[in-house]
């Protein structure tokens, strides 16, 4: 039998306002474009189903084994973990499915192109050793080839739906926790921390604060090792957590919803990641900008409300449980200039990489000069190739590629970006665009990362192409209208 074609044309099914496409609410067209056998929300079961839904909790559950005592001796095989499963998957998929997939993504030539890059790289003088060289382009792939698989897992916006759920009860557990960690360490902190902190004082100072009374507060991990690592799952927490609370859920689903939410934000508070926040606002701030674009009206203004509460109420409990250090920490994103404070935060680095890493490294520094990879599987270093740090994701990529590897992966994140945009807008179906929403404006707050963070080396870049994947695949086969 052979495969569906890649693009389905239903642009000229109808007129646009025929599928209710201006409608406030889901219009009566909606009922026709609703997918078989597609159940409410509140009879949706928590439990797994299929490998896609087991991925999504593996993003939050083996870091979590970082949470246990005794991990640390684990450390290495717990976080390949969830990067090792991303590989298997595909090799599965390949495998097991014929590499079919639905729908073609803009994205996909350009993340082969990065794939030739990196494969170069493996003959650069300064890459270190065949070992590292294979174990960065094994995390490179790893990181963005759940773009490829997911969409043949994920065929239906149920599916899409399902992961959305799972990603809020992880992150928003996870998020409590961070929570509890300030407000009772003794019983809720991790017993051992990253070995980047234990026994190093300088490293742990940077991750501690004064609270209430004076008393020192580590940054909360979460369900991690890692001081402050709480503050990503909080970013998500936050956003699905207000989305959720005004679906047609009943009251308390809804409310544990809006708890999630809280734990969310004020984890991020508590973090004292500044970027997290300024991110998590963008996020709400794109969701309220698409929902405006389909004239949802009144979810605008419920949801501006909810975003509004939530950011305020948020620092007050923060502030309660941090002490006076949150607040001060924070009112500098409004007490100084923006540009400025960015400068002297990140600022300086992407500036390093245009100025500097790019005149330098033309053709990249080798591979696994920085990070993760050159941590755990570079050799003994030569005095002339030491090891180098990447604060933010341009240097990474000049770093372990050059012009090429930015080039090539800035446009797959660009078009990723355009395609994503016109998709929201020519979904028939209101309640696809709103899912479709959901899910784009989470992946905008990774996009913003990109020039504070190197998400695109770590478990943020692999959500961002899961979440990429799965909206693609659920919405391959769904009606849409010219605009």
């Amino acid at each position: 039998m052979s495969n569906p074609p890649d693009r389905y044309d239903w642009t000229a099914a109808a007129d646009p306002a025929e599928y209710g496409y201006f409608d406030e609410q889901p219009g009566a067209g909606d009922d026709a474009l609703a997918e078989p056998d597609d159940p409410p929300i509140d009879d949706e079961s928590l439990l797994p189903q299929g490998f896609a839904e087991w991925f999504a909790l593996g993003l939050t559950l083996l870091p979590a084994l970082l949470f246990l005592p005794g991990s640390q001796a684990y450390r290495l095989p717990i976080r390949v973990g969830a990067y090792a499963i991303s590989l298997a998957a595909f090799v599965l998929w390949w495998f097991d499915r014929g590499g079919h997939r639905e729908g073609k993504h803009p994205s996909e030539r350009f993340l082969v192109l990065v794939l030739v890059v990196l494969a170069l790289g493996l003959a650069h003088p300064l890459t270190s050793n065949l070992q590292s060289g294979l174990a960065q382009i094994g995390l490179y792939f790893a990181i963005f080839c759940p773009m490829f698989w997911t969409r043949s897992y994920v065929t239906t916006r149920r599916q899409l739906v399902r992961i959305v759920l799972l990603l809020l009860v992880c992150n928003g557990l996870n998020s409590m926790v961070g929570v509890l960690q300030v407000y009772n360490p003794e019983r809720w902190m991790p017993r051992e921390l990253s070995s980047l902190y234990q026994g190093n004082s300088d490293f742990l100072a940077a991750a501690t604060y004064r609270g209430p009374g004076g008393r020192a507060i580590v940054r909360p991990p979460g369900l991690f090792d890692t001081p402050g690592a709480v503050c990503g799952a909080g970013t998500v927490a936050a956003l699905f957590g207000l989305i959720l609370a005004l679906e047609p859920l009943v009251a308390w689903k809804r409310a544990i919803a809006l708890i999630m939410a809280i734990a969310g934000i004020s984890a991020i508070y508590l973090s004292h990641v500044r970027v997290s926040l300024v991110v998590t606002v963008g996020m709400m701030a794109a969701y309220v900008v698409m929902l405006t674009a389909q004239r949802q009206t009144r979810r605008v203004a419920s949801f501006t409300a909810l975003a509004v509460g939530l950011v305020l109420g948020g620092l007050s409990l923060a502030t309660i449980l941090g002490g006076e250090s949150v607040t001060e920490r924070f009112s500098t994103l409004v007490a100084e200039d923006p540009r400025d404070l960015y400068y002297r935060s990140r600022g300086q680095s992407v500036e390093y990489a245009f100025n500097n890493l790019i005149v330098e490294y033309p053709l990249g520094a080798g591979l696994a000069r920085w990070g993760m990879m050159s941590f755990y599987f570079s050799g003994p270093r030569d005095a002339d190739v030491p090891a180098v740090f990447a604060e933010v994701q341009p240097n990474a990529w000049l770093l372990d590629g050059g012009v090429f590897l930015l080039l090539f992966y800035g446009l797959a994140l660009t078009v990723t970006a355009v395609n994503d945009i016109t998709l929201v807008r020519t979904l028939a179906s209101s309640e696809d665009r709103l899912w479709a929403a959901a899910v784009i404006a989470a992946n905008f707050g990774t996009l913003a990362l990109v020039f504070s963070f190197v998400p695109f080396g770590t478990a943020a870049g692999m959500q961002f192409w899961f979440l990429e994947g799965a909206l693609h695949g659920a919405m391959a086969r769904r009606p849409r209208v010219n605009t």
